[in-house]
């Protein structure tokens, strides 16, 4: 071992040693130590021990918590975070691949459904732009992380293909689409919109209609998305034409948001996002927790924390201005139109932990989290800010998934994973750096003992079965 590697390797040993022993919870078991409440590791890995499943074909359905479907944007942001985790687990590659290669065949048989059931059939057809965008978001993160040229499949780079067209086709919506979507409970507005560059959406990521057409947090998920599968295409089939188009539909997007997007609001103090537009005028302040949101932008790669538009559209989300922003008796937070009204949302507090530059703040969303999750500290979907034991949904895979997120980055030091590569933009990055809780010595126990929890949780035995 050369000689600075072992001092490297030596000083990692005496921190180790010196740093606090995990806590424990009220339970008796271990916890991660530093954080405002205790949090048995687990709980981190639940999604991945509970709501991933082998598939015959060789592919694993992802089922999103107690729903029995497979969400596209859901099953993806399940995984996403587990991708680091990969990078020393060679087993678990497999794994992930296989969740990929569902992906890709799910929107080859319908790009604008957006959940599917185990057999393959389709769950619902609600046309959200976020559910094309987050799986090639996860196929270049698994690429980008982990150099595997093994994703590349011939049904993969179809599908990209498929993911172009349906895009181009609802940046023209009135002239090209055919999609219509009519139920007992929604429909899809045919309300008139300007062509714009932007994509057109009839539901939101909360799977509720869209009001304006123009979901903007969406159009920078896509915006994200397309550059990532103008890389996909480059890297992994050589094909400069389709990278070409996907990057100038990108490109359309920024032009798109920045024009149409940013908007003066008197009762928010100037220039700020707007939830969504119809390119005529109309446009809609608020913020939805669900993701891809407002206050979640930097998550997208799309924007910086630091940009004054992005700050001042967070401070003004996070106030009575937003319809969803409710205040309770032992907390506040966004809701969300799909859930009852003055309920908050524990993903929608992940974001904010997620984006915030204030150990504070973070801190105060762990802390609520914790207080607020269910049996087993598993995430709910929503809750009474008043009364946590008033919720929706006992088990929500893919808050879980985003919760394991922000403590591997605020309490372990895990570094963000980035969601796209560089941009020519010159305000955007990758993703933002959370803000550790803890100091170096902790988090060096905190992730050193979060593995051995990760061991526990999600034995390799059962990856074996699609890996390697």
């Amino acid at each position: 071992m050369p000689r600075l590697a072992r001092v490297w390797f030596v000083l990692a040993l005496v921190l180790l040693a010196a740093a606090p022993h995990p806590s424990r919870t009220a339970s008796g078991l271990p916890s991660l130590s530093g954080v405002p409440e205790a949090v048995a590791p687990e709980t981190l890995f639940h999604t991945l021990a509970s709501d991933f499943y082998i598939r015959r074909d060789g592919t694993i359905y992802v089922q999103t918590g107690d729903i029995p479907a497979m969400w596209l944007r859901d099953s993806a942001a399940q995984t996403l975070p587990y991708v680091r985790l990969a990078a020393s687990r060679p087993t678990l590659r497999g794994w992930i691949r296989a969740v990929i290669a569902r992906e890709a065949r799910n929107i080859d048989i319908d790009p604008y459904a957006n959940a599917f059931t185990s057999r393959y059939g389709v769950w619902e057809r609600k046309w959200e732009v976020d559910s094309l965008a987050y799986p090639v978001i996860l196929a270049w993160t698994y690429d980008h992380e982990l150099h595997d040229r093994r994703i590349y499949s011939k049904r993969l780079h179809r599908v990209l293909g498929r993911i172009l067209s349906t895009y181009d086709c609802e940046r023209r919506h009135t002239r090209c689409s055919r999609y219509r979507y009519r139920s007992r409970y929604a429909t899809a507005r045919r309300a008139p919109v300007a062509v714009t560059g932007l994509i057109w959406s009839g539901f939101r990521p909360s799977d509720d209609p869209t009001h304006y057409g123009y979901n903007i947090p969406g159009q920078m998920l896509a915006a994200t998305a397309l550059r990532d599968l103008a890389d996909l295409a480059q890297r992994g089939y050589g094909d400069r034409k389709m990278a070409r188009r996907a990057s100038g539909m990108a490109a359309s997007l920024e032009r798109g948001v920045a024009k149409y997007g940013i908007v003066y609001d008197f009762k928010c103090g100037g220039r700020i996002y707007a939830y969504e537009v119809d390119g005529l005028g109309h446009r809609a302040i608020l913020d939805d927790a669900n993701l891809p949101n407002l206050i979640g932008a930097p998550l997208t790669g799309f924007v910086s924390v630091d940009d004054p538009v992005y700050r001042r559209t967070r401070s003004c989300m996070l106030s009575h201005r937003n319809k969803y922003y409710f205040r309770g008796k032992y907390t506040d937070g966004i809701g969300s139109s799909h859930t009852p009204r003055g309920f908050v949302w524990p993903l929608a507090l992940i974001a904010r932990g997620l984006t915030s530059t204030d150990r504070r703040e973070i801190s105060t969303a762990l802390r609520t989290l914790a207080r607020s999750s269910g049996t087993g500290g598993v995430i709910h979907e929503s809750y009474d800010p008043s009364d946590a034991q008033r919720f929706t949904r006992g088990e929500f895979g893919w808050a879980n998934a985003m919760y394991a997120e922000l403590l591997l980055r605020a309490a372990a030091d895990f570094p963000a994973q980035a969601a796209t590569g560089a941009s020519p933009a010159p305000f955007r990055r990758t993703v933002p750096e959370s803000v550790s809780i803890v100091d170096a010595a902790t988090a060096l126990a905190n992730r050193a003992f979060l593995m051995r929890a990760f061991e526990r949780a999600v034995p390799l035995r059962a990856i074996r079965n699609v890996a390697d």
